[in-house]
């Protein structure tokens, strides 16, 4: 059960939403459903005061200060958040409940639960990690019970079958008996050989010595006899145990797992292996002491070697340790990269031959999850595992078989440019053993149950996205998260298991996330609107339901702002069947069917590539918004796109760039400049365009690819060569260089610094530990030697990757807002 809220980008609301509509269906739509017209944003200004560059990017606290990691308490009756101080970044504790808004006391902190609490089987108990202490609550009285106080820091908290609370410390298992308080040690891993113990002499000398020398071997009889007296008393007494378990030198733990019936582990390592180089670093030069700071830094994609992960089953009652070999995986040793290895070899003039071989296997890595991925059934009886392989082409759910330690494949996804690092949620039924997970087979991430030994069931389907599962306690219903009335408007549903029926349980028109309570009877709802931030509302976990607001930290100073809120449209794409949804911020004096072809524009790139922005809630580029409200306001035309890569739309959408990045999204940003010019009265000759990271990637790509498209550029934080960038992002994409360089030269901006020809701002923060100053510091030598002359950088010494300081905001802004002014 999913127990806490995600992201700020898919928060919450400000005024109190009406009553629900019902919605009912089989669930077999095939199309996003016509939005209703309050859902599109119109393109009006809100409050009197004109906004300006240095409120937009001044310090966020004057926004107001929203709620944030908002929980359930144990009883259903109160709510719990978190709110920023201003001027600080210590965070306050409130509590909403009976008594209203209460502001919870640091003293009272270790009584108020956590998002990630569990809950005994019959529900009377709440279990919770509080400053790495273990407490329990009687949810009855509201007794709370502190049962650690230790420096180890308690995780993986549990009730077992047997009733009694289970936790790791320090990669120790224990369990702590709720009635007597006795704990056990279960289990105490250890990444060592396991030890030899007395053993006899070996070679001549050693042997000739326990002859001769009555002292040695004396020595060596009292040692055999105090090692079998420890195995004796192990054996004969009831109250030791020998729990330790090696698991092999240079291992490192990767993830563990406890069954749920205390009885056996599942244990996940690796080769412990530096993860970077010494050559790995950033330096730092505004430091506390005056001195350049070598910080270090991830490796990149080009230096990456393949990670592996041992899947290790461990029986804590015979004591026994077992490897699980993928091999019963299907397509464990497929060929996968064959067609572009071939396609890269005869670039340089070799011939490729495809031959199986083992691939390396690992446990997913989902970047949105707050779940393992090692999930056991109920009884504790079963065990699923979902896993991955390192070229990103397959996923597999497993489960074990415990009788003969191996593993059974249960589903495989197979994709030919790359598994989605999100929507991989999965787990069991609570009462039989059939398994539920995420999928993006059909095309878009949907619902399925399987059998252990049966067919696997979709659940949902339609040309919309669902995340964020949380299982019903009598397994009656699956509530999600999804897109259907239209890619830019989420709201929360649940379908029936066995009948596959959906119910609608919000209608909100926003971007809206949800926390069931643990009784099940309510939801904890944040939601937003394009031009309001995030707030709380509770509502009745029921069709029909009327939303109650709970929080209202929206500034006046942000009310009184005149904004312009953008209008999301469908740009039709001359690439695909599908539309490009764009947020677009019409000018405050634009008149509807004004002609002459002379309105100027900016096209704003997102970043992260796989992200939505022309979404109907509050967005994470909140800076911009004002910024582009600004621009507005003064008679430009304002494009924020969801160019193909982008999150929201399906797996096609998504992996649309695979081994070409800044090829298709350039030209969904040509499609943006044709929109405006058509429908918004623009002059293809004054448009230009900006954006971070990802979207400073996009700027490159547009200016020295197709540079008629625009007449000045900015790029912030930008990427410059993909070689130089994660691994963990770009190999999904990009595959590897030592695979596929094809992929990244047509990639990476680097390449076609030729083809710059309009004025250009590069603005790069200096400690940036995501996209690397060296990436900078590279194309501007390229540009140096290419004797280019139209373009300046700016560096920002103290800021990351997401600045910081108000007064690099302020600078960097102002660099944006004057390129525009002087060149469009």
């Amino acid at each position: 059960m999913k127990q806490s809220l995600t992201s700020l980008a898919v928060a919450s609301a400000l005024f109190l939403a009406g009553c629900q509509v019902t919605q009912t269906s089989n669930n077999k739509s095939t199309a996003y459903e016509t939005v209703p017209p309050a859902v599109m944003a119109s393109s009006e200004a809100t409050g009197t005061e004109n906004i300006t560059l240095e409120q937009a990017m001044a310090h966020p606290d004057w926004l107001g200060r929203k709620p944030e990691g908002a929980f359930w308490s144990a009883d259903s009756q109160s709510v719990l958040f978190k709110q920023k101080q201003v001027g600080s970044k210590l965070r306050d504790t409130f509590s909403y409940g009976e008594q209203g808004l209460q502001p919870v006391a640091l003293s009272d902190k270790h009584q108020i639960g956590a998002d990630d609490a569990v809950y005994s089987r019959d529900g009377k108990q709440q279990a919770y990690i509080f400053s790495g202490n273990v407490f329990v609550k009687d949810i009855t009285t509201n007794q709370v019970t502190q049962l650690t106080r230790s420096s180890q820091k308690a995780e993986q908290l549990q009730f077992l079958t047997n009733g009694q609370l289970a936790y790791v410390a320090d990669n120790t298992f224990y369990a702590i008996d709720l009635a007597s308080g006795l704990t056990t040690e279960l289990a105490k891993l250890i990444t060592a050989n396991a030890p030899q113990g007395v053993t006899e002499p070996q070679n001549y000398l050693a042997q000739e010595q326990h002859k001769l020398i009555g002292y040695v071997a004396l020595q060596h009889k009292n040692a055999k006899d105090a090692q079998s007296r420890k195995e004796a008393l192990i054996a004969q007494n009831d109250t030791l145990d020998d729990n330790l378990f090696y698991l092999g030198k240079d291992q490192r733990i990767v993830e563990t797992s406890l069954s749920p019936a205390g009885d056996k582990l599942i244990v996940a390592t690796t080769k412990d292996v530096p993860k970077r180089s010494a050559q790995d670093i950033m330096p730092n030069y505004v430091t506390q002491d005056g001195n350049i700071d070598p910080v270090k830094a991830r490796s990149r994609v080009a230096d990456n070697k393949p990670v592996e992960h041992t899947l290790i089953f461990i029986d804590l009652n015979t004591k026994g340790q077992h490897a699980l070999s993928y091999q019963s995986l299907p397509g464990f040793d497929d060929d996968v990269l064959a067609e572009v290895k071939s396609e890269n070899a005869r670039a340089q003039g070799k011939t490729y031959i495809s031959k199986k071989a083992p691939r390396h296997i690992a446990l997913i890595l989902d970047w949105a999850w707050d779940q393992s991925a090692i999930q056991w059934n109920a009884q504790g009886s079963q065990v699923a595992v979902m896993v991955e392989a390192w070229d990103n082409k397959d996923r597999w759910i497993a489960t074990v078989d415990f009788e003969n330690n191996t593993l059974v494949s249960q589903h495989r996804l197979h994709d030919k440019a790359w598994v989605n690092y999100t929507h991989n949620d999965f787990g069991w039924l609570n009462h039989e053993d059939t398994l539920y997970y995420l999928s993006e087979e059909s095309g878009y991430s949907h619902l399925y149950t399987k059998p252990l030994k049966g067919k696997a069931t979709q659940l949902t389907s339609g040309k919309y996205e669902v995340s964020e599962l949380t299982l019903a306690k009598d397994d009656s219903a699956i509530y999600f998260k999804a897109n259907i009335k239209h890619p830019g408007v989420y709201e929360i549903y649940r379908v029936n298991v066995q009948s596959g029926e959906l119910e609608t349980l919000t209608n909100l028109n926003g971007m809206t996330d949800y926390v069931l309570s643990p009784d099940e009877s309510k939801l904890l709802l944040t939601h937003s609107k394009i031009a309001m931030p995030p707030e709380l509302f509770i509502a009745d976990a029921q069709p029909g339901s009327t939303a109650k607001q709970i929080t209202n930290t929206v500034s006046e100073a942000f009310l009184s702002k005149k904004l312009i809120t953008p209008k999301v449209v469908a740009v039709p794409s001359s690439h695909t069947d599908q539309p490009i949804y764009a947020k677009v911020y019409y000018p405050a004096d634009y008149q509807e069917g004004e002609q002459g072809n002379t309105r100027k524009a900016v096209i704003f790139n997102h970043g992260a590539g796989y992200l939505q922005n022309s979404h109907m809630g509050w967005s994470v580029y909140f800076r911009e918004f004002m910024f582009h409200s600004l621009l507005a306001s003064e008679g430009y035309v304002v494009m924020d796109m969801d160019y193909r890569a982008s999150k929201g739309y399906g797996r096609d959408w998504r992996t649309a760039i695979y081994r070409h990045m800044g090829k298709p999204e350039i030209e969904d940003l040509a499609d943006g400049i044709n929109w405006m010019v058509e429908n918004v009265n623009v002059d293809r000759g004054a448009v230009g365009t900006y954006g971070g990271s990802y979207g400073g990637f996009m700027t490159f790509m547009a200016l020295f690819t197709q540079p008629e498209l625009f007449q000045a550029g900015a790029a912030l934080r930008p990427v410059t060569d993909w070689a130089y960038y994660n691994d963990t992002y770009t190999s999904n994409i990009l595959n590897r260089p030592a695979d596929d360089p094809i992929a990244y030269r047509r990639s990476s901006p680097i390449y076609f610094a030729e083809g710059l020809n309009k004025p250009m701002l590069i603005n790069a923060p200096m400690i940036d530990d995501n996209v690397f100053f060296q990436d900078v510091v590279r194309l501007v030598q390229r540009l140096i030697e290419l004797e280019k002359e139209n373009y300046e950088t700016a560096i920002y010494p103290v800021e990351p990757h997401g600045f910081v300081q108000p007064s690099s905001w302020l600078d960097q802004y102002r660099r944006i807002y004057k390129l525009f002014k002087e060149n469009l």
